[in-house]
């Protein structure tokens, strides 16, 4: 059963809870398509500073770093993780990075593997259930930063990664809190979703730039024995589950797609989760099906859902055509805030029962 929100600001709900968000949509962006494209392609970007930084992994391959503001002066540091074929110029990452920069955070992007503009060096990737580099990182801002609260923010595949990662992970103490924006919790049911109707779409659009990408590396780096697919092959695979089936599964150790989906699907680690986390779903997600939500039983009482009728993939769009706001970007302050005040407290609010969750 869902749970209906009072109050905007600190309604006392205990987490570990599945309730209904506050986010409404106006009325010209009730479509889920409206949510999810228009502030891709439609709304102007924030203005927003940063640098890079080559980030060697254990293995020597690299990745992109992207600093937004210095994370000494910051109030906290909000660790970031994109989206499928996703990066700094993503509009959720962009714009959220912007935001939370005037509000008094730091923020740090982690392109994962061979996005950001540049490919990485080894034949492997990234997937869904790639935690390995992102806790590499984790561990390397602690040591940089040790007395700086750190927070960690994912959307789409980068949220079910870092759902994965806390319940893998459940006794870290690096993360204080987290958000996790249009995760994909069950990568079976999202293959299938996103092979249907106008979604296909999206899936194309995406496939387009993994198949791309894919096929540049392969002018350098050799496949042979890692896939059994050739670069001429490329154009057959039409669809995510065609993909992961072809690509990811064998270039990351899995026996098949099915494998891969269910390994590395973050429903079942929700429950595990001992660290402050928010879910932010919208029922209709182009990318997603019901069956995605997850129930109250099975979050730990660390987490809590909150779902919302609308809001498209990484939308949540409010305003007007010619003066939008993403709804989003306060919301998660909010979450922060209330994960600072209770960190800093003399006498912090046992178990974060009454963290804000709206």
């Amino acid at each position: 059963m869902i749970k209906h929100s009072t109050n905007a600001v600190l309604n006392n709900k205990p987490m570990g809870s599945v309730i209904v968000s506050d986010f409404v949509a106006p009325w010209w962006a009730r479509n889920r398509h409206v949510q999810t494209i228009f502030p891709r392609f439609l709304q102007k970007r924030a203005t927003l500073k940063y640098r890079r930084e080559d980030f060697i992994l254990p293995d020597g391959d690299r990745v992109n770093l992207v600093w937004v503001g210095e994370p000494h002066k910051a109030k906290a540091l909000v660790v970031m993780f994109h989206g499928l074929e996703g990066s700094i110029n993503s509009h959720y990452c962009h714009d959220t990075a912007a935001y939370l920069q005037r509000q008094g955070y730091a923020v740090v992007v982690m392109h994962f593997r061979g996005c950001g503009g540049e490919p990485n060096l080894l034949a492997r990737a990234y997937h869904s259930g790639d935690t390995e580099d992102a806790w590499t990182l984790l561990s390397w801002l602690e040591k940089k930063y040790p007395k700086q609260t750190k927070l960690a923010m994912g959307f789409s595949l980068g949220a079910n990664m870092l759902l994965k990662l806390l319940g893998e992970r459940p006794d870290q103490r690096i993360i204080q809190g987290a958000i996790a924006v249009s995760a994909p919790l069950l990568l079976s049911e999202c293959a299938d979703s996103i092979n249907r109707g106008f979604a296909r779409r999206y899936q194309a659009y995406l496939l387009k730039s993994m198949l791309k990408n894919l096929a540049l590396k392969m002018r350098y780096i050799d496949y042979r024995g890692l896939i059994n697919i050739t670069s001429k092959q490329l154009s057959a695979i039409k669809t995510f589950r065609d993909f992961d089936q072809n690509i990811t599964a064998p270039l990351h150790g899995f026996k098949d797609a099915d494998d891969y989906y269910q390994r590395c699907s973050a429903q079942p680690f929700l429950s595990k989760i001992k660290t402050p986390t928010l879910i932010i779903q919208a029922k209709d997600d182009p990318f997603m099906n019901a069956k995605v939500v997850p129930t109250a039983e099975q979050l730990s009482k660390k987490v809590q859902v909150e779902v919302s009728e609308q809001g498209g993939h990484c939308g949540f769009v409010q305003g007007t055509p010619w003066s939008p706001k993403i709804w989003l970007q306060p919301r998660s302050e909010r979450f922060f805030q209330a994960i600072l005040t209770s960190t800093n407290s003399v006498n912090p609010v046992n178990s974060f029962s009454k963290i804000e969750t709206e």
